[in-house]
């Protein structure tokens, strides 16, 4: 078994314009006197990262590792969410998408797609360049429009999305493989991969790429009302990151899984900041233990109520204790007798 590394932090959600979140170094040793000992870089924001020039130089790659290293920190993976996005998007999509891109592939799908994957091969070079075996990301959605068959879905409409998403990803699978690294799926509402039969669809129409793995984060389960521990017992093998991100599902007479179009404070389905939702982070903790996940954990605050400074400033702490360092020798050891084969035949009798 493995201990699991952290606690780590998502960089996106705390940027902002003002001091310390503004600048690398500020938001960095803000979360290291946090308590934090990992970041996960989001690669859209150049404030923080340049992923073409972390790809193509190997010194402005050590050079970011050694300025965290000097804070106490770690780079835990590259996440390229609103990027992987724009991989494969359904036109209705396609204005409020413009706004993940440059401004020279707005209004041109095709462009911006194009776009979309040349950053996400810098990605796979650039977490190579830093040391890393994983990266997260999201899928994009062709099919999630459809995802309610009501008019009834056209015979085969899903499997051709599936089969395009797929075609799509493979050549970025393929470099990250090039460069021993995993890309991890968000399992997630709003993408064409948010559970376990989605995931299973698209990799068995990548005949198995072994470079499609999984980004674990309860908290989109819940909201789904998915078995989140059985989850990880089904697919383990595959998990290779992990966000911890808490949620809580408080259906009413009005609204289920669908929230009636409410707002994240007035939703049935909602994200809380860590400790204050439902998820039960000692059995994900013990069973990711278990099954040898060998990565981070690594904080996303998302939460319709509590401060990010606050979340942030509890979050270090919260996963610390959730961590569990793994025995290296049996409870019973004491009881031992010590045996080899002779003894074993003669204790069966044989």
């Amino acid at each position: 078994m493995k201990t699991i590394k952290g606690p780590g932090i998502f960089l996106a959600q705390f940027l902002g314009d003002e001091a310390p979140f503004n600048t690398f170094d500020g938001i960095t040793q803000y979360m290291a006197d946090l308590g934090y000992k990992g970041v996960q870089i989001p690669i859209w924001d150049t404030r923080i990262i340049d992923v073409k020039l972390a790809a193509e130089s190997q010194t402005y790659a050590d050079e970011l590792k050694g300025k965290l290293k000097d804070k106490g920190l770690e780079v835990t993976e590259l996440a390229s969410h609103i990027i992987g996005q724009l991989v494969a998007s359904h036109p209705v999509y396609d204005d409020m998408y413009d706004g993940f891109a440059i401004p020279e592939v707005r209004k041109n799908p095709k462009a911006r797609a194009e776009w979309a994957v040349q950053q996400l091969k810098y990605t796979a070079v650039a977490s190579k360049n830093l040391g890393l075996k994983a990266s997260a990301t999201f899928s994009g959605a062709l099919a999630w429009p459809f995802l309610y068959p009501w008019p009834q879905r056209p015979a085969g409409l899903v499997e051709t999305a599936f089969k395009e998403l797929a075609a799509r990803w493979k050549p970025i699978l393929d470099v990250y493989d090039e460069n021993g690294v995993d890309v991890c799926y968000e399992l997630h509402p709003g993408e064409d991969l948010f559970d376990g039969y989605t995931f299973e669809m698209f990799v068995d129409y990548l005949d198995g790429h072994k470079r499609a793995n999984i980004n674990y984060d309860p908290s989109h389960f819940v909201l789904q009302q998915l078995d989140y521990l059985q989850f990880i017992d089904l697919y383990h093998d595959r998990i290779k990151a992990f966000h911890v991100k808490d949620a809580e599902f408080n259906p009413t007479g009005k609204q289920g899984v669908y929230s009636g179009f409410a707002g994240w404070a007035d939703r049935a389905g909602r994200f809380r900041s860590l400790g204050d939702g439902q998820v039960d982070f000692k059995s994900i903790f013990s069973k990711l233990s278990q099954y040898n996940y060998d990565s981070w954990a690594v904080l996303e605050w998302e939460c319709c109520i509590k401060s990010p400074t606050q979340g942030a400033a509890e979050g270090a702490p919260f996963i610390a204790n959730q961590i569990i360092e793994v025995t290296t020798k049996a409870f019973d050891d004491f009881a031992g007798t010590g045996a080899d084969e002779a003894f074993n035949r003669k204790a069966l009798g044989l």
